[in-house]
């Protein structure tokens, strides 16, 4: 359980921990066997009853307006069991986020209007990229009363579940871009299989190419940069609760096997190897919970330099992640490499939501070349 847990959240951190047990605990491994099994499309339809998909959206606009402190509560509760679906709830949330932030607030509403078709409601987004450090973005151009779209995306989420998209493309040759609203099921878009990544293999994602697509304008023309910064923390906070929620679950499977499993004549949780071994991973899960609680602080207080040290945080915490999925593994010794216990997904899952919004390195990079202005990131 999260200190973020307070009683303000505590009914949405009852919800998602009800729902995860109900929904996913005991199917996580038949789940991550897509895309060469069956997709859980009933989960997701529950996901949209109980209001996560439009956790963010107001209620004006037919959202359930959660807020992000909600969601992160949770992300991190759903993703103690499984982080996948917290990836399309992320995803969904990240799209709307931009959406509004370019003043279409309406046209988020319209596409996720309750009691449409589930395949309808979603809308994609490649959350592994940030858009101004990819050099390979689409193009677009002007093309009678609208823009046309060329090139390819990689890793759209989820691309092959919905016919809704935000893509990040350039009108020039500079480094600014624009954000438009394509048509996945309209002419001159082809779309690949869901690619077999790493982890979260029930938060597909596909490959798109664009050859003259049909796109729609989304705010501004060369202002996605500004749009996406206005989201940037907030997501990244997110991001950080699905992180929190990896290193919950691997501490509280290490703990429980450890409890179980006896060697030498008495449970391996007394063995001091171990012992210290968990003590390491329950203090990595009480700091990424502290740092998910701080980070809504942050957010909420929004004093000099909350941006930075938000990012920081998400770094470090998924850092924390996947040296403690690691752990989780080897705890459970040969059966943490099994899909029967949760642990190699862990594994596998910290090391994908480590890239959301762009790679480590280029955060780290962009973090370098911020130096100089913020010093040491301290208000």
């Amino acid at each position: 359980m999260s200190i973020l847990n307070s009683d303000d959240l505590k009914p949405f951190a009852d919800l998602a921990r009800s729902f995860a047990a109900r929904e996913l605990a005991g199917k996580v491994a038949e789940h991550d066997r897509y895309p060469f099994g069956r997709f859980y499309e009933e989960v997701l339809a529950k996901l949209h009853d109980v209001g996560f998909l439009n956790a963010v959206l107001p209620i004006e606009l037919g959202g359930t307006d959660f807020g992000i402190e909600a969601l992160c509560a949770i992300l991190e509760n759903i993703s103690e069991v499984d982080a996948s679906p917290a990836g399309i709830i992320y995803t969904q949330a990240l799209s709307q986020k931009i959406l509004m932030a370019a003043g279409a607030g309406k046209l988020a509403a319209s596409l996720s209007k309750a009691g449409t078709a589930m395949k309808t409601i979603l809308i994609a987004f490649p959350v592994y990229i940030d858009p101004a450090s990819t050099d390979t973005l689409p193009t677009a151009q002007i093309t009678g009363g609208g823009y046309t779209l060329a090139g390819r995306i990689e890793l759209l989420v989820p691309g092959n579940l919905t016919p809704h998209a935000v893509i990040p493309a350039r009108t020039g040759r500079g480094p600014d871009y624009s954000f438009f609203l394509v048509d996945l099921d309209g002419k001159g878009v082809e779309i690949s299989d869901p690619v077999f990544s790493l982890g979260l293999h029930a938060c597909p994602a596909v490959d798109v190419t664009f050859g003259g697509a049909g796109a729609q304008l989304v705010g501004e023309e060369n202002a996605g940069a500004a749009y996406f910064a206005q989201v940037l923390p907030q997501m990244s906070a997110v991001a950080t609760a699905i992180i929190s929620g990896i290193l919950r679950g691997t501490y509280c499977e290490a703990l429980a096997y450890a409890q179980k499993r006896e060697q030498g004549g008495r449970p391996i949780v007394q063995w001091s190897e171990v012992t210290m071994m968990l003590a390491n991973l329950s203090i990595k899960a009480d700091v990424a919970a502290m740092c998910v609680c701080q980070s809504c602080r942050e957010l909420r207080q929004k004093q000099n330099g909350y941006e930075s040290r938000i990012s920081a945080a998400t770094l470090h915490i998924a850092e924390l992640a996947c040296e403690a999925t690691t752990d989780g593994i080897q705890i459970l010794g040969g059966y943490g490499y099994m899909k029967d216990y949760g642990q190699e997904k862990r594994y596998r899952d910290a090391r994908m939501v480590q890239a959301l919004l762009g790679s480590v390195p280029m955060k780290k990079l962009a973090r370098i070349r911020c130096i100089p202005e913020v010093g040491t990131n301290t208000a």
